[in-house]
This record gives structure tokens, C-alpha cells and sequence, in this order.
């Protein structure tokens, strides 16, 4: 969804963050709600200032999130209203994967002690790269749907472990992030998908078709994906729910029945979350938690409905988009890895190719990305240069990478915007710092990791020399964000275009100024150079010097032109832009970055994410001309699932996009999220690829199925289902499963890095960490600003007056908080924002810390990630910095 629409909500619930003080501008649309009369729920271990603002604030212990969410699904799924309301009847069996059958080789965690079926010890990936992490592994062939295997025709096209696990030979992850569909090539309205393929991948493309999955309609079969979740559910009760996360049953219960009451044909609801879902052992479990009620409640692709994933940056959409990740390319595309049957083109494209729905067009993407790469060096008779590409080995992303650092294996860093000295188990990543040979800090300020060799905690105590550390390091100062030209793809997945205000003093470059100089000095280096494995950089497409002469005698490149490569052209005629991703062909003839943003630059005069045309005040719609929000300029995605089978609004109220049968095609006050003139009682059909193989009543266009899936047969490496696990750390044993943690979660097991086992009374707490209003992350950006510092001074602790009061600690007083990874300290805050849960019968006390500071900049404190461990989720290694314990004592 976007963040607008949440002012058409009847209720609104914010869950896994502070939305009032970490996301203020958006936090006006739930406001608005309310002022409309909306409730506005609040789930939080904190009472924060969006707790303040909530019509219910419903208190939970973190780390228990899943405890919650299931009892929601569990309490919807058993109320007479739910049962006997048919709009809910209509989206369970038409709209979801609800019917689908599953194999018979499944076994779900309530009858397996907490496990699925396929668990296995994990093989170690390849001996290249041995930081994979996981503790066990899945094989997951016995979660897909009944005789038809169409649950493998899914990709881990947007999880950091494309090819680390087995029964995982292909196959989406159905994140939100992955949901497009086409768009005419001149109106940019979707059309008619085009036919998957040409030469020559349509053979392929055709080859990879399976029959449809087994339905029971009537959702009473056992194995069906209803039965399966209401089974798996049965046991989240509100009791269980008070007796795994504090929350009293009467206030969950009260939450339950808000969003009952504020959900289907003429209500909806929605989420907004932030890190505080994701930094999980289980997050994307979390998220998918949510998106199951969401979908029980018909609450997808309808205005005021969706979940709304709230992120800590102006750009940090745009960075996955146009990825900044080491597992995906450019849309969501996987990368190429060398732990799959990978080693052509087409090898690459029958393992990642979906061949029923809008995935089917994935030749076209990757062939188009490859020219955008190699350029007219890219031809049919090599591969459009695949060769060239570079291939991951495993998990690559930050904690293995520093793992491994300390192991010696990596040479070098260039360190761009990030500040890993006081990040996770900050101690262990310096002392991976200390073994590079060679860093590069490009930032705004000497901050921490510039710094880390004569600053750092270890070198002031003497542990540490700075003449023992060989690390030669490099500052190059950044341009600030209004010393640039560019663009943002914010929250909502909407880019819009900022203009250069000032020059950059002295020597302070952009970091595109950084990345285009050094690719065109590397460049210059393999220039002369015969090694076959050097013709990727001499080929690659690496010309965008600006037009201005100031701006190129700077060295600045232009980022119109970087814009128009990302957008697209036509191969043989770069002067015309690709107006949509619906041009894009398989065949060379069109070169596009990424096919997600085509649209954005249909023109040389048509930047779209400039746009600044609001609607008419008080009509209703979707902004279209503010900005450009890719998919094909589309707000609400999925937007099929406002109307009803027949094509008809669910209601006149939320009335959004609907079939005209005098135009005969879709309208609305959207983009349509589907093909423009296919009639909603259009059959699918049988043998056909692509969108043809999707019915007019299948609105989830990015799925095999058309589905919204309840069940996940594919893409997810630890479970089908979301389920509760205790974090890596917990006070408390699981009382839902005998299974404790996740079985296949990610811990690097080093003398460095020791995990605090469940119930151990030295760290009997629970510490969650988080944001402040007047800081941004680690510091780096804020602490140098002295009016933000005299607004928060100091590093702090908040903990109840119940602990407090077992500790002999007084407001202000000096903490020691200590975890076996390090110690730190701070001044008491002694609020009943914190309260004391009774967890399974036992007390348990929770703290807060927020993580803002370290030894640079006008105000300094102890780095809090001191405390954090290497521990991470298994679909894309976040940390679990959100819910672990510690001990807390007067200093």
C-alpha cells in the first residue's frame, strides 16, 4: 500500500514500531483516519508517543510478535461473524490459496513438535565460502501443493539464500516488493501481458508448465490450505497468547474484535510495521504473519487496507529496488549464484523463470538488464554477455562478511554510508576491521569506523595498539544531500526527483561522483588487458558524463542519463525511451536496468519522478501526477481485489478499480493492477504461460497460482507457516512447541559471539532496542549537530519502577547493562512506559535502549550494539537486535 491510503482506513494498527516519532510525516495519514473517525491500535513493548495517540495500546513482550498475530489469526478464523459474512467466503476461496491442496508428505508443526517436515542438518554450502550460518536446513519438496508441484515453480527471487538450501530449485518469496504488472506501451495503463518469450525463450518458458494444484472448494478437505492453517492456528488461544507475550487476554481480545469490526465490503484495516518486525530471528515470518490475517479479512489491494512497510530512510526502497544487496539484481531479480545449475543464460532462466503469471515475462527483464550491463558487447551469440556476470557463492551480506573478516579472508572494504564499528556485536566488527588491509570511508564526518584504530573503546583501555594494526585507511567526504541532484523511491515505492541547492565545499564528493570515477579508473586499468575474466569491466557500459561543463569538469555524472538507463531505451536508437515495461523484449532490442522503474522516463522531456500535479481537492484518487510509484505509476498494488468477481466495486465507499463493460476494460481511479481488457469472468487457460494462464479472478498477478497465499509452498526456508519461536535469547522456554528457537535460523558460533542459553538467571531481562526522534542511527548523521545533541544529550536506559526498585536504581542514577558479548553504560530513565510481564507463570522485566551513540561527534556514550550478538533470520540474515537479554546493576 501506500502511506496516503491509510487515511481511507476505518483502523489502522501499528505494530513493530513508533510510528509518531520514527515515521512523523507518514504518521499524518493514520491521524487523519482517526480524525475521520478510524481506531487507531497500538502493539508495542514501549508506551510511546504512538501509543499515546492509540484508541487501544496493547502491550507485548519482544520477540513474541508471531504469539500475537496467530491468536489473531486463530480468534478471526473461529467468530460466527467471520464464518458467516460471504464477502469473506467470496476472498478465501477466490482470492487466496485457501482451497489449494497440499501433498501428503506434509507435516505441519503442530503435529511435529514445532517443526515441519523436511528438517535437516545443514550441509555447509560450498567449502569457498563457510559463513553461511545455518544451524539446519529445510528440503521442502513436502510443502508444495497436491500433485502438481506448481509450489516449485516460485524463485527466492528477494531472500538472501538463492540457492543455499535444498528443494528450492526456483521460486517467488511473494513479498511486496515483487507485485507488478504490465502497462501498454503508450497509454501506461496495463494492457493485454505479452505473450512470454520470442526467440528464444519461449520454448522455455512453455517447458516449465505444470498443471494447476487440486481445489476443494468447499475448504473441507484436510489437506486443504484452510484446514491446514485453522489446524496450525488452534492452539494460539487468548489464554496462550496472555501466557507467551504478557498482553492480557481482555486487550487482545478487544484488538481482535477491531479489526473484525472494521473489515470487509465497506471497512478495512491496515498495518504499518518497521524494524521492529524485521530484526528477528523470525521477521519475515512476522510480515507474513500479517499478510495472512490481512488476506483472511480481504484487506489487499483496496484503498485504507494493505500493510504498509515503514522504512528508516529516504532511499532504502530505492536501495533494494536498485540493490545495493549482494543477492538480488536490478527488480528483484536473483543473482546469479554459483550453488545453482546456473552456468548459462538459459540455465539461469528455467531455474528462475515463474511461467504462469507476470514472472513468465522474466526473459525479457534479465535480457534487457544484460544490455543495460554490456550494451552492444551483449549479443544472442554470447549469452548477452551472462558470462561476464559475477556469481555469489553464499551469504555474503554484512554478518558473514565480517566473520569472515576476522578470518582473514577479506582484503579490503570501501565502507559507503554505514558505520559498522558501533554495529552489531560492535567489539567483534572492529576487531574484523583491524585485520583489512585497506579501508575506505566515504561519509559526512571522521565518524566511528573512520576512527575505530586510535578511538575505540579497546585502544583507550590499552587492550588494542593502534601501531599493531596494519589497516590503511582512507577518508573521502561526502556531498550532502542538497549538494546533489538526484532521486529518492521512498517508503511507498514512489521516486521523486530532488534538485541541487548548493555546491559541495572543498574536496566533498556524491556518491555516484565516487562509484563513476572509480568504475571509469578500473576501467582504464583492465583496458589492455587479453584475461577473458576481464572483458565484463572493458565491455561494461560506463558513459555518463554530465552535459553541464562545470558538472563535468567535477566529474559529476549525469543523473538524468543514469535515470533514462534505468528507465530503458530501444537498443538501436538510445534517443527513444521505453514508455513501459510491456516493451520489453527478450531479443536484445531493448536495453532497461530495471524493469520495475520502465515508465518513469518515457521521454527526454517526461521525467515522471518530478511530477508535482496534485488531484482536485476533494475528488477521489490516487494522486497519479505526484511522483511516479513504480509499478507502471501504480499506488495500490494488487488493486484487482477492490472489485468483486463479476468486476463490481465490494462497495460504493471503497470503490477504487472496477470493470466498465461499456469500455470493456478496467478503470478507476488507479492504474489497474491488471490486463487492462481481460473481463473479470474470463476462464484461464489450460496450457497457456503467462497471464493467460490466470483467470479474470485471479488478482495476485506476480503469484504462479493468481493467489494470495495463506500458505507458502515456496520461497521461504523456514516453514510454509509462521510460528512461534522464542528468540535466540530468551528468559523463558517456548510454551507453545518443545521446539525452542528457529531450527534453521543463523548463528555464527565463535568465543566472540556467545549466545546466553533460555532461562539463564546471570541475564534474566529482556532488552529491546530503538529510535529516537532527535538522533538517526547510529549517530553518524545527527551527533555532530549541536542542536540535536542538546536535545538528547546522553546515552539512556529505560526500565519500569518495579525493576528499579528490585535494583536500588533512582532516576539518573549511572547503569551497567551486560550481556557475555560486552557491558556499557547509561543513566537510569525510570518510567512505567515499561512494565513487567508475567511470561508462563514467571516475571519478567524488559528494559529499552536506544542506540544512537559512540566516542565521535559533539556528544558521546557507549555504543549499545556492544550488547547485540551475530544471530540473524535465515531468508535474508537481518539481526536479532529487537529482543535478547542482559542483566542490568547499579553502576
Amino acid at each position: 500500500m501506500y502511506p496516503r491510503s491509510m487515511a481511507d482506513s476505518d483502523c489502522v494498527m501499528v505494530m513493530g514500531s513508533n510510528m509518531a516519532e520514527n515515521h512523523p510525516v507518514a504518521f499524518r495519514w493514520p491521524m487523519k483516519a482517526k480524525l475521520n473517525g478510524a481506531k487507531l491500535i497500538h502493539v508495542d513493548p514501549r508506551f510511546t508517543r504512538t501509543s499515546a495517540m492509540a484508541d487501544i495500546y496493547a502491550p507485548i513482550r519482544a520477540g513474541s510478535d508471531i504469539a500475537f498475530l496467530g491468536g489473531l489469526v486463530n480468534h478471526v478464523i473461529n467468530d460466527p461473524r467471520w464464518n458467516s459474512e460471504p464477502f469473506f467466503k467470496t476472498w478465501l476461496v477466490h482470492y487466496s490459496n485457501a482451497a489449494a491442496l497440499v501433498s501428503d508428505a506434509y507435516r505441519d508443526a503442530e503435529d511435529n513438535g514445532g517443526v515441519f517436515s523436511g528438517l535437516l542438518d545443514y550441509n555447509g554450502g560450498v567449502k569457498e565460502w563457510p559463513y553461511n550460518g545455518f544451524v539446519g536446513q529445510y528440503e521442502a519438496s513436502s510443502w508444495q501443493y497436491a500433485r502438481t508441484g506448481i509450489g516449485d515453480q516460485g524463485r527466492i527471487a528477494a531472500t538472501a539464500q538463492s540457492g543455499e538450501t535444498p528443494g528450492h530449485t526456483s521460486g517467488a518469496n511473494g513479498t511486496a516488493q515483487q507485485r507488478q504488472t504490465p502497462t501498454s506501451p503508450r497509454s501506461g495503463t496495463p494492457g493485454s501481458a505479452p505473450a512470454p518469450g520470442g526467440p528464444p525463450y519461449d520454448d522455455l518458458v512453455k517447458s516449465l508448465l505444470k498443471p494447476p494444484p487440486e481445489r476443494d472448494e468447499t475448504l473441507q478437505n484436510p489437506r486443504c490450505v484452510f484446514q491446514i492453517v485453522k489446524r496450525h492456528f488452534s492452539r494460539y488461544t487468548p489464554e496462550m497468547v496472555e501466557r507467551v507475550t504478557g498482553c492480557p487476554r481482555e486487550t487482545f481480545v478487544k484488538v481482535a474484535q477491531t479489526l473484525l469490526d472494521n473489515s470487509g465490503p465497506d471497512r478495512t484495516t491496515s498495518f504499518a510495521y518497521a524494524v521492529a518486525w524485521t530484526q528477528h530471528t523470525n521477521g519475515p515470518q512476522i510480515i507474513g504473519c500479517a499478510a495472512l490475517l490481512q488476506i483472511l479479512l480481504g484487506n489487499a489491494g483496496r484503498p485504507g487496507a494493505g500493510i504498509m512497510a515503514l522504512r528508516g530512510h529516504a532511499s532504502i526502497q530505492g536501495s533494494t529496488d536498485v540493490p545495493t544487496l549482494y543477492h538480488s539484481i536490478h527488480g528483484y531479480m536473483p543473482a546469479p549464484t554459483a550453488l545453482k545449475k546456473h552456468d548459462t543464460l538459459r540455465d539461469y532462466l528455467v531455474a528462475e523463470t515463474i511461467p504462469t503469471g507476470y514472472w513468465a515475462n522474466t526473459p525479457k527483464f534479465m535480457v534487457s538488464y544484460l544490455k543495460s550491463m554490456w550494451g552492444a558487447a551483449a549479443t544472442a551469440d554470447n549469452d548477452f554477455g551472462y558470462d561476464w556476470h559475477p556469481k555469489i557463492l553464499g551469504d555474503h551480506s554484512h554478518l558473514p562478511m565480517f566473520v569472515a573478516m576476522n578470518d582473514g579472508r577479506v582484503k579490503g572494504m570501501l565502507l559507503i554510508g554505514q558505520n559498522p564499528a558501533t554495529s552489531l556485536n560492535a567489539r567483534l566488527e572492529r576487531a574484523g576491521m583491524r585485520k583489512l588491509e585497506w579501508l575506505v570511508v566515504k561519509d559526512n564526518w571522521l565518524h566511528e569506523s573512520a576512527t575505530f584504530w586510535k578511538n575505540a573503546p579497546e585502544i583507550k583501555s590499552g587492550d588494542v595498539k593502534p601501531a599493531d594494526i596494519k589497516t590503511e585507511i582512507f577518508f573521502f567526504p561526502s556531498a550532502q544531500v542538497a549538494e546533489i541532484e538526484g532521486s529518492f523511491t521512498n517508503t511507498q515505492r514512489m521516486l521523486q526527483w530532488h534538485y541541487k541547492a548548493a555546491e559541495a565545499p572543498g574536496d566533498c564528493r556524491s556518491d555516484s561522483w565516487f562509484t563513476y570515477q572509480l568504475g571509469r579508473r578500473l576501467q582504464k586499468l583492465y583496458a589492455d588487458s587479453a584475461a577473458p575474466r576481464d572483458a565484463g569491466f572493458k565491455h561494461l557500459v560506463f558513459d555518463y558524463d554530465h552535459d553541464d561543463s562545470r558538472e563535468r569538469q567535477r566529474g559529476e555524472p549525469d543523473a538524468k542519463k543514469l535515470l533514462k538507463e534505468i528507465n530503458g531505451y530501444l537498443s538501436d536508437d538510445p534517443g527513444k525511451h521505453l514508455a513501459a515495461f510491456a516493451d520489453l523484449k527478450d531479443d536484445g532490442s531493448t536495453t532497461c536496468a530495471s524493469w520495475i522503474y520502465c515508465g518513469v522516463f518515457p521521454a527526454p522531456d517526461q521525467n515522471r519522478a518530478a511530477s508535482k500535479k496534485p488531484d482536485p481537492p476533494g475528488q477521489p484518487g490516487a494522486q497519479l501526477g505526484w511522483g511516479y510509484a513504480w509499478p507502471a505509476n501504480r499506488r495500490i498494488m494488487y488493486n484487482r481485489c477492490s472489485a468483486d468477481l463479476q468486476g463490481r466495486p465490494w462497495s460504493e465507499r471503497k470503490k477504487w478499480v472496477w470493470w466498465d463493460e461499456a469500455q470493456k476494460k478496467w478503470v478507476g481511479y488507479d492504474v489497474p493492477d491488471f490486463a487492462t481488457t481481460k473481463p473479470p469472468t474470463a476462464a484461464a487457460k489450460a496450457g497457456a504461460p503467462g497471464m493467460d494462464a490466470l483467470s479474470g479472478a485471479d488478482p495476485f498477478i506476480m503469484k504462479a497460482d493468481g493467489k494470495g497465499w495463506l500458505f507458502v509452498p515456496t520461497g521461504l526456508v523456514d516453514g510454509p507457516l509462521p510460528t512461534h519461536y522464542e528468540p535466540a535469547e530468551s528468559p523463558v522456554k517456548n510454551p507453545l512447541y518443545p521446539q525452542q528457537t528457529s531450527p534453521v535460523l543463523k548463528y555464527w558460533k565463535r568465543p566472540d559471539n556467545e549466545l546466553v542459553q533460555a532461562g539463564d538467571g546471570r541475564f534474566p531481562h529482556v532488552i529491546t532496542t530503538y529510535r529516537l526522534t532527535e538522533h538517526y542511527l547510529a549517530g553518524a548523521m545527527s551527533r555532530w549537530n549541536p542542536w540535536l545533541a542538546e536535545l538528547q544529550p546522553e546515552l539512556f536506559i529505560e526500565l519500569s519502577p518495579e525493576l528499579a526498585g528490585e535494583k536500588g536504581i533512582k532516576n539518573l542514577d549511572w547503569v551497567r547493562i551486560s550481556t557475555p558479548r560486552g557491558q556499557v553504560r547509561a543513566k537510569a530513565l525510570v518510567t512505567r512506559r515499561l512494565r513487567p510481564f508475567t511470561i508462563d507463570g514467571k516475571v519478567v522485566h524488559q528494559v529499552g535502549m536506544p542506540w544512537h551513540w559512540g566516542y565521535e561527534g559533539v556528544v558521546t556514550g557507549d555504543i549499545v550494539n556492544e550488547l547485540t550478538a551475530l544471530v540473524a533470520d535465515p531468508n535474508v540474515t537481518i539481526h536479532e537486535g529487537k529482543a535478547f537479554v542482559c542483566n542490568v546493576e547499579k553502576a
